[in-house]
């Protein structure tokens, strides 16, 4: 399966792990809970996906690279005691709790969230002299004396074989205690994570040009030659880093990230290309609405490569701009409620320290609940710009009403209320921008590209990021809709062909 699916089955099982019964007890013994055995290809996003599980269903989540770890770490320190047996007293030997353990009830302790997951990597990997101990984790989820709290679900990953000669092979016995789940590469999937994770353009276009160069392990001269999404996704972040900063991103830089030659040649060259294409066609003011005659025929006369590249390049600016206003939507949204309890507030005519009681006692709520999880390994980023978004401008409009000398709730309200309207005015102008460059993107496209699959592509595009999606749903777009049309006739025109064709008339 690829990783989309394994997420939802592994999310799934979570869910039906932590149902509990009308007794509070947990429908599935803890002893019946099979720890999730995720089998897969480094690099594929199989700790991404732990982090977005936790993050969505609201629990914490404690992650351990397994080949880290010694018998003593995991299992915990041997100390000497003395037990009485038959009106003797014996040495015995006995262990501290281990590290791993210790984590989790520290993670609950500081997040106050109580139910988990306990992610081990590696788990095929570990050291000789922590391979029994660790059967015997799998098998009764203890480490020595020390069991895994309650409310915790134990997921683990490994690599196959081929992969790694550090493996080793669980036996029958162990792996029918597992639920297993192998997961393979997946381009496709990857890169509706991709859109959302707003990977860099260059790694897309090259991507829809080179699609067999995504995942790659191969033995060379030198060794094994690999590349991997986490390589992909790691390279993204630096090439927009160095564009920020001015640094040229050559094959030296670009091949610490794509550990394959073929690879990091070929994506190179192609950099250079797009960085060329970028400057060449003035997307800003393609944008705008005002591409020159000379660039639309540029665009129309250029090869498949290109035209993707230029392509791509308008997709990741529009998308960029529509990604903020949404952002800036969501933050209103989850303000609104707070805003409310102070409109209600000031309609009973009490005064204005109640009304910043109101928004202290808010902030200080989303400052702990990002502080919670946080501690619990849960918190993604957009929420994480939420809460901390909200928080501020509740601190804003503390001090707007101190710095107005307020005195009643209805004075406050009002400052307020100017605060908030800023906020509001400021995505208006948010989404008439995007909206804007949507169309003039939509519009550019038809016309450079209308004998081409380009405007297939980006109505495709369109509707798998979630930012751009988003965006339409909530302010809608008449030239998306047009588009969409447009690519649903292509699409029938399509099938017609096939069908005639295989009339053979």
């Amino acid at each position: 399966m690829n990783i989309a699916n394994a997420k939802q089955v592994i999310k799934d099982t979570v869910l039906i792990y932590l149902k509990k019964t009308d007794d509070g007890d947990y429908c599935i013994p803890v002893v019946r809970q099979r720890p999730i055995f995720m089998i897969g290809a480094p690099g594929i996003g199989k700790t991404a996906i732990m982090e977005q599980i936790a993050s969505e269903l609201g629990i914490a989540l404690v992650s351990y690279s397994m080949t880290h770890h010694t018998r003593q770490s995991a299992l915990g320190l041997p100390y000497i005691t003395k037990k009485e047996f038959g009106g003797e007293e014996y040495p015995v030997t006995e262990y501290t709790m281990s590290e791993i353990i210790s984590s989790v009830y520290e993670t609950i302790e500081k997040s106050g969230i109580k139910e988990g997951i306990l992610f081990l990597d590696e788990i095929n990997c570990v050291s000789e002299t922590l391979g029994p101990s660790m059967l015997q984790f799998l098998q009764y989820k203890t480490f020595g004396r020390h069991s895994v709290p309650e409310g915790w679900v134990i997921v683990t990953a490994g690599n196959p074989p081929e992969y790694n000669r550090s493996v080793r092979e669980f036996d029958v016995a162990t792996l029918d205690r597992l639920k297993v789940i192998s997961v393979d590469p997946d381009l496709k999937i990857w890169r509706e994570y991709a859109y959302g994770r707003n990977i860099h353009g260059a790694v897309l276009g090259y991507l829809d040009v080179k699609k067999d160069d995504f995942y790659v392990m191969e033995m060379s001269p030198q060794g094994r030659s690999y590349v991997t999404a986490r390589g992909w996704e790691d390279l993204s972040e630096m090439l927009k880093l160095c564009e920020e900063e001015e640094i040229t991103a050559d094959e030296t830089l670009i091949s610490q990230y794509l550990r394959c030659e073929r690879v990091s040649k070929d994506f190179a060259a192609y950099y250079d290309m797009y960085k060329k294409y970028k400057k060449d066609y003035r997307i800003a003011d393609i944008l705008a609405g005002s591409p020159s005659p000379g660039i639309i025929g540029k665009a129309s006369n250029a090869g498949f490569d290109e035209r993707l590249s230029v392509l791509g390049m308008l997709f990741d600016s529009v998308c960029a701009d529509m990604r903020t206003a949404m952002e800036k939507a969501d933050l209103i949204t989850a303000v609104n409620p707070v805003l409310k309890s102070v409109k209600a507030k000031s309609s009973e005519g009490g005064n204005c320290s109640e009304v910043t009681d109101i928004l202290r006692r808010s902030s200080e709520t989303a400052a702990k609940r990002m502080h919670s999880l946080k501690t619990a390994g849960a918190l993604s980023d957009e929420e994480r710009k939420i809460l901390k978004g909200s928080a501020a401008l509740y601190d804003d409009m503390i001090r707007a009403c101190n710095d107005a000398s307020c005195d009643s709730a209805s004075g406050a309200f009002s400052v307020i209320s100017q605060a908030y309207e800023k906020k509001i005015s400021s995505l208006k102008k948010e989404v008439e921008k995007s909206g804007n460059e949507l169309s003039n993107m939509i519009s550019f496209v038809r016309e450079a590209y209308k004998d081409g699959n380009e405007p297939v592509i980006l109505a495709t595009k369109l509707t798998s990021d979630p930012w751009s999606s988003r965006f339409i749903a909530s302010f809608g777009s008449r030239d998306y809709e047009e588009l969409a049309k447009d690519m649903e006739l292509s699409e029938r025109g399509n099938d017609l062909k096939e069908k005639i064709l295989k009339l053979d008339l």
